[in-house]
């Protein structure tokens, strides 16, 4: 079943219909969308330059997404809510990146799927049997007690993630319960919640958080693997860096205001209706890496902070326990000397403590500069 056939059982609007036997490839399928070759060439750039590779590179992700034939996906929940199947589902982002993700064939996704029960667990062990399959998992995973607290079919989490990756091409887990473990991972953790990775051997695993998971990111790490077979250069924590290389507070249309010490103090007051800083209301933007001020959710519509709603954090590890409670400020801001805190924040700000974030963010761009190019090298000698 591909993503265009799910939702069309769920009503949602299509641009066209199309069989199955024309949607073999997105080179076949353009057409049938009325999107020209400029107009493709042009999100090609997009993806590069969102995946940090030089925009030579971008003819080569073209051909490679023209030609690709349908990979197949099987998706798994475990303990969540649904929100990142729901953020997918219904992705905004117009035309070639809604045929990318009609590129993948879903043979199991019980979420939205139509079969139940045998079926629906005959047709995720056929997917598998079959090999070079791409797994995706949203949830955490429940270790305590044999993992006791999420059974499918009569087997735990841990003993389907088992199977499941058993021959896949890459693991992808989506959302931070997947990744970390996220809410259900929370002190005092009842169930031994834990994200993926640990629990996946001899199979690459690339975790995309936030709560939920940007439909964009999730798009781009596809669209990396198709093109190269392989998943994007990631963190020192697995998430890929062209999503999550940088401080959400570093890129905040915001930030101009933090530098002036001017900060919202109550949810109404002038400060937030002229959007000031909302790192007295809580925001935990200093301390967050994620690429939600540039990429923002709902087809590019808005996002949090976007809306006088301050960042939870929501991309970190444990960020329900040493982030909340959500809407008080952190003491000390990442990255910046322990000292400062944002009631100190003004005329200083504007002088040592911008001279500091701009060394410290030259030096992280340097630095994923470099990460990029030893992946663009690798790439162009494969």
């Amino acid at each position: 079943m591909s993503l265009r056939a799910i939702r069309t059982e769920l009503g949602l609007k299509m641009t066209q219909p199309v069989s199955d036997e024309s949607m073999a490839t997105l080179g076949a399928q353009l057409g049938l969308h009325g999107i020209d070759r400029r107009k493709f060439m042009q999100y090609s750039a997009t993806i590069t330059a969102m995946l940090a590779l030089p925009p030579a590179f971008a003819p080569q992700v073209a051909a490679a997404l023209t030609a690709v034939d349908k990979p197949t996906l099987v998706w798994l929940n475990f303990q969540d809510c649904a929100g990142n199947s729901e953020a997918l589902l219904r992705a905004r982002d117009p035309d070639v990146a809604t045929i990318i993700l009609d590129l993948l064939s879903v043979d199991y996704m019980e979420v939205v799927m139509t079969a139940s029960g045998h079926q629906a667990e005959a047709a995720k062990d056929a997917a598998v049997a079959r090999g070079g399959h791409i797994v995706v998992v949203e949830g955490s995973i429940p270790l305590k007690d044999d993992g006791i607290y999420c059974a499918i079919g009569g087997k735990s989490a841990v003993q389907i993630i088992g199977e499941a990756t058993k021959g896949a091409a890459a693991v992808l887990a989506i959302g931070t319960c997947a990744t970390y473990g996220g809410l259900p991972a929370a002190k005092p953790n009842p169930t031994g919640a834990v994200g993926v990775e640990g629990l996946v051997n001899g199979v690459p695993v690339i975790n995309i958080p936030t709560c939920p998971a940007n439909a964009d990111n999730i798009t781009a790490v596809i669209a990396h693997y198709l093109t190269f077979k392989t998943l994007p250069p990631v963190d020192d924590i697995g998430r890929p860096l062209f999503a999550f290389g940088d401080r959400i507070h570093d890129n905040c249309p915001r930030r101009g205001h933090f530098d002036a010490g001017q900060f919202a103090l109550e949810f109404g007051d002038e400060g937030h209706r002229e959007g000031w800083c909302l790192y007295k209301l809580g925001c935990k933007g200093p301390s967050t890496f994620a690429n939600c001020p540039s990429q923002q959710y709902n087809g590019h519509t808005n996002w949090p902070i976007g809306v006088g709603a301050p960042c939870v954090g929501c991309s970190e590890p444990d960020f329900w326990d040493t982030m909340t409670p959500i809407y008080d400020r952190l003491p000390r801001i990442a990255g910046m000397d322990a000292s400062l805190t944002a009631d100190r924040v003004g005329t200083l700000a504007v002088t040592a403590l911008a001279t500091g974030l701009v060394v410290h963010g030259a030096s992280k761009i340097s630095s994923h500069k470099r990460a990029a190019a030893g992946h663009a090298a690798k790439q162009t000698q494969e």
